[in-house]
This record gives C-alpha cells, sequence and structure tokens, in this order.
C-alpha cells in the first residue's frame, strides 16, 4: 500500500508518526519503518549524523526518497559515510546503499570520508535522478556486480576521483547527467556495458575513461575542454561509439591532450561523431558519417551547493601495462613507460609535499589482460591481479608473474613511472652508469625529475642492483609528497633499530598511510632486504589507495 512519510531534520521528531504535520526528524527512522512503495519526503534542511543519521542509508526495494527535483537537491544536503561491505570490492566508505527498485531523487550527497562514495549500487537496479552529488572523496556513484541502474538528469561536481564508476558486469542506463571538475567524470571498467547518453563532461581531468573488457555504448555524450582526453581508450576494451544504421552523436573537441585517445587492443570505429581529428590519437577508423567540428563555448555550469574544488584530483588512472622487466640491457623499454624509482640508502630523496599527483601517460600502449599461472594462492595475488587489470603489472611470457623474485633499480623505475608518471621537479641529471641507449635510460630520467629516486654520491644509479624494501617506502614518500598526521613511530617493529636513520621520517609517513606491507610478520620491517616482486606490487598498490585511485583490498599483512 503506498504512503508517504515526511523528514524534517530541524522540525521533526522520530517519536512522530511522519507524518507531513508530525514530521520524522531523521531518514534514518524513515527507513526503519518503509515498506514497499514508500515515499519519503525531505524536507530543506543537513541530513547528517549531528542531527541523528546512522550511516550508511539503506533504502529498501520499491522505497523512494525525494527531496526537491527541480533544483536538483539544492537546499537538501545529506552528509555522513558508514562502513558497507561489498561483495566485490569489500569494506567501502558510503552514504546511501540502494536496493532494487529504490529510488534517490532531488538530494544533494556528499561525502567526506577518505575514499568515500555517495551511492553504492551492487547487482541492484534502483535509480538515481535530479540530484547533485558534490565532494565525494572518491566518487559520486559507484556501481559493481551485476548491476543495472538508471542514472538520469544528475550533476556531479567536484568529486576526487569520478563523477560515475561503473564497475565489474554492471549495466544501466547512464543519461543526461552533468560532470565536471573532478578526475574522471566518468569511469567504466572491467566487463561493463552500460548506455551513455546525452551526458555533459567536461573541465574535468578526462572525460570518460573506458578499460579493461569494457563494452559501453555512447550516444550523444559532449565531452569537451578536459585537462587531458575527452575518451580514453585501454586494455581491451571495445566502446560502440556509433554504427551506421545508429550513429554515435558524440561531440569531442577542445580537450587538453586527445579528444579521442585508442590505447587498447582494439580498432575504434566512428560513425555519426563531431570530433576535432587533429586530437585523436591510437587506431580509430572515421566513418564518412563523421564530421570534424570546430572548438566551441564551454557548457555552461550548472549551479550546485558549493564546495571546494579538490586542488590535485586523483582516481586509477589506466595506463598500459608493464611487463616485468628483464634486467638485462637489451630488453626493450614500453613505448609509453609511466613510473617512479626508489633512492638508495646513500642519498635519501629530500621529501617534497609540494609534488603534484602525476597525470596520466599520454599514449600507453597496453596488451591483454593474461591470467598468471604462479599467484592463484599467493598471499599478494589480489594485488597483483587489480594492477594487472589497471594494466600497470604484467607477466613474463611464461604467465608466471614470479612474485618471490628480487627487482631491480631499473624496473622499478619502469613500474612506477607506469603507476604515477610523474612530471618533472628537477634538471636532467645524466648518471655515468646509465647510457643513453639503456633499455631504462628514460623512465631512470622520469623518476629522477619526478623526486621518486635519487643517485649515488659519485653520480651512479646502480640499475642493476636490487631495489631494497626501505628504498621502496622511501621513494613512494617522497616521490607522491606525502605527510603523516602524527610525528612519531605509532608501530614498532621488531627490528626497529634497523631502520636506516635517512628513513625514519619515511617509514613513519607510509605507516600513516597504509603504504607498508610485511608478509610474513607484520611486526618484522626487514627494511635494508631486497625487496620481493611481490612486495613492490603491493606497496604501490597501496599508494594508490592512499591516493584515492583503486578499492582498498584487505590484508592482514599491511601495517596499519
Amino acid at each position: 500500500m503506498a504512503q508517504t512519510f515526511y523528514v524534517n531534520p530541524v522540525s521533526g521528531n522520530n517519536t512522530n508518526p511522519g507524518s507531513q504535520q508530525a514530521p520524522f526528524k531523521t531518514i534514518t527512522q524513515a527507513l526503519k519503518v518503509a515498506t514497499v512503495d514508500t515515499k519519503i519526503q525531505l524536507a530543506n534542511g543537513n541530513y547528517n549524523a549531528a542531527s541523528g543519521e546512522v550511516f550508511p542509508l539503506t533504502v529498501p526495494s520499491g522505497v523512494t526518497v525525494v527531496g526537491n527535483e527541480t533544483n536538483k537537491g539544492n537546499g537538501i544536503l545529506i552528509e555522513g559515510s558508514g562502513s558497507y561491505l561489498s561483495r566485490t570490492f569489500a569494506a567501502q566508505n558510503v552514504t546511501f546503499v540502494l536496493l532494487d527498485k529504490a529510488e534517490v531523487r532531488g538530494v544533494t550527497v556528499t561525502n567526506l570520508a577518505s575514499r568515500g562514495s555517495g551511492v553504492w549500487i551492487e547487482s541492484t537496479a534502483p535509480t538515481v535522478a535530479n540530484s547533485t552529488f558534490t565532494n565525494c572523496k572518491r566518487e559520486g556513484v559507484f556501481t559493481t556486480g551485476e548491476a543495472n541502474p538508471v542514472i538520469l538528469g544528475n550533476v556531479f561536481s567536484e568529486n576526487a576521483a569520478n563523477g560515475i564508476a561503473i564497475a565489474k558486469n554492471s549495466k544501466g542506463q547512464i543519461i543526461d547527467n552533468t560532470c565536471l571538475k573532478t578526475g574522471f567524470g566518468i569511469a567504466i571498467s572491467d566487463t561493463a556495458s552500460p548506455t551513455l547518453r546525452d551526458n555533459k563532461i567536461y573541465e574535468n581531468r578526462s572525460g570518460i575513461v573506458i578499460s579493461g573488457s569494457a563494452r559501453p555504448v555512447l550516444r550523444n555524450n559532449v565531452c569537451e575542454n578536459n585537462t587531458d582526453d575527452g575518451i580514453t581508450v585501454i586494455g581491451t576494451a571495445l566502446p560502440d561509439i556509433g554504427s551506421t544504421n545508429n550513429l554515435g552523436g558524440n561531440t569531442l573537441r577542445n580537450n587538453g591532450k586527445f579528444n579521442l585517445q585508442n590505447a587498447s587492443s582494439n580498432k575504434l570505429v566512428s560513425v555519426g561523431n563531431k570530433i576535432d581529428t587533429s586530437k585523436v590519437t591510437g587506431n580509430v577508423e572515421f566513418a564518412d558519417s563523421s564530421v570534424p567540428t570546430p572548438s566551441s563555448p564551454t557548457t555552461p555550469i550548472p549551479s550546485s551547493p558549493t564546495a571546494p574544488i579538490p586542488s590535485s584530483p586523483t582516481t586509477p588512472i589506466p595506463s598500459s601495462p608493464t611487463a616485468p622487466i628483464p634486467s638485462s640491457p637489451t630488453a626493450p623499454i614500453p613505448s609509453s613507460p609511466t613510473a617512479p624509482i626508489p633512492s638508495s640508502p646513500t642519498a635519501p630523496i629530500p621529501s617534497s609535499p609540494t609534488a603534484p599527483i602525476p597525470s596520466s601517460p599520454t599514449a600507453p600502449t597496453p596488451t591483454p589482460t593474461i591470467e598468471l599461472t604462479d599467484i592463484t594462492n599467493h598471499w599478494a595475488g589480489g594485488f597483483i591481479r587489480e594492477l594487472v587489470k589497471l594494466a600497470i603489472v604484467n607477466g613474463f611470457p611464461d604467465r608466471t608473474f614470479k612474485p618471490d623474485a628480487t627487482m631491480t633499480r631499473a624496473q622499478y623505475a619502469a613500474l612506477l613511472v607506469k603507476a604515477f608518471n610523474p612530471s618533472p621537479n628537477r634538471p636532467v641529471i645524466k648518471f655515468k652508469d646509465v647510457p643513453a641507449d639503456f633499455w631504462a635510460s628514460k623512465v631512470i630520467q622520469q623518476a629522477y625529475q619526478g623526486l621518486f629516486l635519487s643517485g649515488f654520491p659519485d653520480n651512479t644509479f646502480a640499475p642493476n642492483k636490487n631495489i631494497q624494501r626501505v628504498q621502496v617506502i622511501v621513494s613512494l614518500v617522497n616521490g607522491l609528497g606525502l605527510s603523516a598526521d602524527s610525528a612519531t613511530v605509532t608501530k614498532t617493529f621488531d627490528d626497529q633499530a634497523k631502520i636506516p636513520e635517512y628513513a625514519k621520517d619515511e617509514v613513519v609517513k607510509a605507516i600513516d598511510k597504509g603504504i607498508i606491507v610485511n608478509h610474513p610478520n607484520v611486526k618484522q620491517l626487514n627494511p635494508t632486504r631486497d625487496a620481493t616482486r611481490a612486495e613492490v606490487a603491493v606497496m604501490v598498490y597501496q599508494a594508490l589507495v592512499d591516493a584515492d585511485r583503486v578499492a582498498a583490498i584487505n590484508s592482514p599483512y599491511i601495517v596499519a
């Protein structure tokens, strides 16, 4: 039976019946008594923990939470976060969880928690409409599993990582949304196949990023004035951007690096789109119906609740896969390496708190993901698999990863350049043991200029020397300009005395950020032991977690 409950955070009381004359005080109370076909009408005001809300707010099947759809929720701010255990991504910080056929309409949602998501949709088919998502610390809406939502007419503004993230085998209709001033406007990964129609995506880092083996359908979207790319395609992804019987109608223009970057292993066929082809890279075929379009004024920015623009939006940045690099000087270097390198114990890197979050590579050259045969039951297997999906690491030709092997400083340079693509922050240096034709000379130089690595006092780099665990820690902290909330070591290791003096501050910062991994004994740091490939992979992954670029993975070996 259809019914309506009313909520007012100022004049309401949870002992009231929830009528218009005697409203509830909290959404939490209304959800407790709601049944199928219940509408929960929100008055203007702030809904947060201080007003009595308990997060996450789980909207049951067939229940609608509605504020004011005409102004996209202006004046109705729902701000908060609670822990949600996802079946596909483990523990998450979430404001709303939407069950099947639930609806959220006409509200403003903010999640200020670390890696916070506004709405979490997992294997359900809800509706999110005419709302505003702003200043969430990861993304506005995240869909995963077998999700099949309708996301319609929303504004996603100034979120730290993505406006909308669509993962796993999600489908759904993403229609008439505006995504601006965030990391990626819309990020589509894994085997997701949503339909994106009539969306306006501008002034982000990149507009739409499609990775994994995703197969989205794009129609009548506008991607313009993004700092990097309008649309980026990597991995084995293959978006439908038009056919002779169903024109694409997408407009891509005025983007900083590329309007369309195809770094996937597939050829894209563009039919009926308006694309400034002077900024197109990769294997793209333009059919006759595709016409270049000149630059046009920026799409006007819709009004939304004020929120500070993240100074350095962070998000999973798709990049080309990095096959494990052999130490042989004849080993080929990836065509677009992007990563950083750690410094030696005798030449620690000065901290660089102002170092910017690195930008994405301009022309990655990925290869299809393969299933690695030696990480199935390995303690670091989950982390390695995720890095493979992101095309940051890859296996050897025999389909192994060799997780317990060591890694050279040159190999580490190539890996981190892939992961972070650091911008130059100091002049070029010429190491006397890194000739110009050395396979890793470019990545070593980029890692050095990006403050991730330094050489030795004798002007050598020792590219074929193994990287130590403490050097990995120092390089990540300094290269990313990380700081700590505490000034002293909060964790005492059994081998605390073995931490080199130059690295003590960096270890504190790395503990604070959850970057250090100790296997098999979490109390044993082993700072000067050569790092294994698995340990390097996990610590790099944890740095990406701290940067809000990937989801956290639970592990008993992470020092926290």
